[in-house]
């Protein structure tokens, strides 16, 4: 196990996020008590968690090994209910608990199942993703998605610790890697200016996983999220700002299907976001136009379809933010200077939306 980073995050139950290399050889012990463990992952993922499941074997756990569908595939109740029968089927009680291995979707995925069996039982996230690394496996928040939009269901359940294995990502497809640096940008724009000083100053080195730019950022955008959800568990207050780019993001996702990659949805997002707070008054022409330059320089895309917009607009009523018919913004009144627009008028949304179609 090379060294290894604590990053705290707080609140009513306490717990820590490790960052390193190697850090499953062997995996660190966060679950003490536990009798049984059961290990979701995708397919792609089956060595790992087969190796996994050695590792706790060998310090007397009995692992159990559940493969759901990769992606957004798995992230839906019909997969959460099979996932509850095998715990059911495995005499799992309150002791025991869920480990997810994989990306965003397979830990929120995981921490869903372990939310709502028997009530709550502990879990821990082991991200082998950039994204899941910085935003899914951090803060508590779990969940699937059903017909009517993502992430509509699910529950407030914050893990015993989140595992982030840094050499997990030396074999993620480059496309992945970008697209969870997305989250990374966002974290840049609403909290740590540096984060967008270091991809601007060197984009090949913020998408080599190897290289200690890569490590610094994942780090910073982690200690990002992990000060806003120490304060914020249920997205009462100032955690709505993580929210930032993700409410035309979700839309487009929904739009395509879930086809999308999360971190390119998020990417145009961003770009949206800026755009409407200039439109609006709240944000100088400069710090919009980074927005554009930041994530294209880690080659994500920053438009849409421009006849898509009503299919978007729709989807965005549905938004989790929204309160009645009254859409709500996380915008930004200056860098690092996170705000609500509340209840924009539909020509301003549209008129960002134009600065952003393709």
């Amino acid at each position: 196990m090379d060294d290894v980073t604590r990053i705290p995050v707080g609140g009513e139950r306490p717990y820590d996020v490790l960052v390193g290399r190697n850090l499953l050889d062997p995996p660190p012990r966060l679950l003490p008590g536990a009798d049984r463990v059961a290990v979701l992952h995708a397919p792609p993922l089956k060595e790992l968690a087969e190796t996994l499941g050695e590792r706790v074997r060998a310090v007397g756990v009995d692992p159990l090994l559940v493969e759901v569908p990769d992606a957004e595939a798995g992230k839906r109740i019909e997969v959460a209910a099979e996932c509850w029968e095998r715990l059911g089927a495995a005499g799992f009680t309150r002791t025991d608990a869920v480990v997810g291995v994989g990306g965003g979707a397979v830990t929120d995925l995981a921490g869903f199942v372990a939310a709502c069996w028997l009530r709550g039982v502990r879990w821990v996230p082991v991200a082998t993703s950039l994204l899941g690394m910085v935003d899914a496996a951090v803060g508590g928040k779990t969940g699937v998605n059903t017909a009517a939009g993502k992430n509509l269901v699910g529950a407030f359940h914050p893990p015993a610790g989140v595992i982030c294995d840094l050499a997990t990502l030396d074999s993620l497809p480059a496309a992945d890697l970008a697209a969870g640096l997305a989250e990374v940008v966002k974290c840049g724009f609403i909290a740590d200016p540096v984060i967008l000083d270091l991809i601007e100053g060197d984009p090949a080195a913020a998408t080599d996983p190897t290289s200690p730019v890569a490590r610094e950022l994942i780090e910073r955008a982690i200690r990002v999220k992990a000060e806003v959800v120490s304060g914020d568990l249920r997205e009462s207050g100032v955690r709505e700002v993580l929210n930032y780019g993700h409410t035309l993001a979700h839309a487009i996702e929904k739009v395509e299907g879930y086809r999308w990659r999360h971190g390119h949805a998020v990417a145009v997002g961003l770009v949206y976001a800026g755009a409407l707070a200039r439109l609006a008054g709240r944000l100088d022409a400069a710090t919009a136009e980074r927005h554009r330059a930041a994530v294209a320089a880690l080659g994500l895309p920053t438009s849409y379809p421009a006849d898509a917009w009503p299919d978007l607009l729709a989807a965005m009523r549905v938004d989790k933010k929204a309160r009645g018919s009254r859409l709500r913004f996380v915008v930004l009144d200056g860098l690092a200077r996170p705000a609500i627009l509340e209840g924009p008028d539909d020509e301003l949304l549209r008129a960002a939306y134009r600065e952003i179609a393709s």
